[in-house]
């Protein structure tokens, strides 16, 4: 009998940001979908700001340097909007 290993922390491969929704490309192959308007920050980013994005540790959060917004893949997968204005 062979096992494999389970993947227990969610971890982002790739992240997209539309004007609309923030997409997180997941390690394990699932996909997060999460409205903008959840996101100030991001939302009131502009494209080359929003496309200039930073996985952090092993994919465990993302960072935008530019506008000083940080988001951790399990506060996503949570539904946790963010706290800033």
């Amino acid at each position: 009998m062979s096992s494999s290993t389970v993947e227990t922390t969610p971890r982002a491969e790739s992240v997209e940001v539309t004007d609309a929704e923030l997409i997180v490309h997941l390690v394990d192959g699932r996909r997060l979908s999460v409205p903008l308007v959840w996101f100030p920050r991001l939302l009131r980013a502009t494209p080359e700001q929003r496309g200039k994005s930073e996985l952090l540790g092993d994919g465990d959060g993302i960072h935008w340097p530019l506008i000083n917004e940080d988001l951790s893949v399990a506060g996503l997968l949570a539904g946790r909007r963010s706290r800033s204005a």
